[in-house]
């Protein structure tokens, strides 16, 4: 079987397209990297659709903390710290323990029962917790002066958080937020190693590098080929969130433009 033929037929696996029985010996190179990356079309969807809902959620919990009501700054408060001071693996398995026993009750929550729902739930909400947090920081960081300033010329409520809050502490968060992306991203190899099973061995990148280990008793060569692949898209990352840094601080002198830096965290 020449590569393209291996394309064609593991290309989109992850999806349940094309040949459906896994190779079994004979492996080579270029069935590893096609399915890898193949599986990495779950990476790409967990990622890119728990950050873009949970920059939202984020954005209401820094507020929210910022609040003067009392039961909505207590809301935002628990919910950040539950799901920043309990581990990712272990909100998968509590997850789908519930989302089973609540399907169980009501068939109208099966599909939170499976990885591409279900996971995608807990991945939202542990990014917004973290998000949330770096927002809220950001949120006290903005300099009085500004907000003097848009009082000044009458800016009130919504008009003065749109205007002047909200794209300063987003200028001020951005850095961090980049690195928040880049651990999120990553963090989607959990999501196949938890409670949520995969579906007719359609799994993520780590899922297929972990069978190609496990039948060649090799991990030296699907791994490598894993970490290049999350390296290729770390950059992507950076350089798509380095835009967005440019664009945010494009009013600012040369020298008092923040820069992104990449800042890995020792625990998720």
């Amino acid at each position: 079987m020449s590569c393209w033929e291996t394309v064609a037929d593991y290309g989109l696996r992850s999806l349940g397209i094309g040949e459906r029985l896994l190779p079994r010996d004979n492996f080579t190179l270029c069935q590893q990297v096609v399915l890898i990356g193949s599986g990495m079309i779950w990476n790409i969807y967990f990622g890119v659709l728990a950050l873009a809902s949970g920059f939202l959620l984020a954005v209401a919990l820094a507020t929210g903390k910022a609040a003067r009501s009392w039961p909505v700054r207590k809301l935002s408060e628990w919910m950040i710290f539950v799901f920043r001071g309990s581990p990712l693996f272990i909100q998968f398995f509590f997850a789908y323990f519930l989302f089973l026993s609540l399907k169980n009750v009501l068939p109208f929550f099966g599909p939170l029962t499976s990885a591409w729902a279900g996971a995608l739930v807990v991945l939202f909400l542990n990014t917004a917790a973290y998000s949330g947090e770096i927002f809220y920081g950001a949120l006290l960081s903005v300099p009085k002066g500004e907000m003097e300033a848009a009082d000044a010329y009458g800016f009130s409520g919504w008009k003065k958080f749109r205007k002047i809050t909200f794209p300063t502490m987003l200028r001020l968060a951005w850095p961090a937020y980049t690195n928040e992306a880049i651990f999120l991203f990553h963090a989607t190899t959990l999501v196949f190693f938890s409670g949520f099973p995969a579906r007719g061995q359609q799994g993520d990148a780590l899922y297929y590098a972990s069978y190609f280990a496990d039948k060649t008793f090799n991990p030296f060569v699907p791994y490598p080929i894993l970490a290049l692949y999350f390296i290729a898209f770390t950059l992507v990352i950076t350089a798509v969130f380095g835009l967005m840094n440019r664009r945010l601080n494009r009013h600012l002198p040369q020298d008092q433009r923040r820069r992104l830096k990449f800042r890995p965290n020792l625990l998720r």
